[in-house]
């Protein structure tokens, strides 16, 4: 508890997990909404484009909290 309240561990990438699934399920229940009262295409690509488009906003905030790792401990080894 001491290193997330001294910033010395990161606290949003084990979050980061938790909203993928929140809105993953957003999503999904959003385009089977829209498929069935707007249009079923429409709907059917809010869906497939929702999807994808979830899933790589939330893999780009993991990638810079993985640099971010990884640039740590390049700095603690050459400390």
């Amino acid at each position: 508890m001491k290193d997330v309240l001294f910033f010395n561990s990161m606290l949003t990438p084990k979050i980061l997990t938790g909203v993928y699934w929140l809105l993953l399920v957003i999503v999904i229940i959003g385009g089977l909404v829209s498929m069935f009262t707007v249009s079923f295409w429409a709907g059917l690509g809010a869906l497939v484009g929702g999807v994808i488009g979830v899933r790589i906003w939330c893999e780009l905030l993991i990638v810079m909290f993985k640099i971010h790792e990884n640039l740590k401990k390049i700095a603690d080894n050459q400390a």
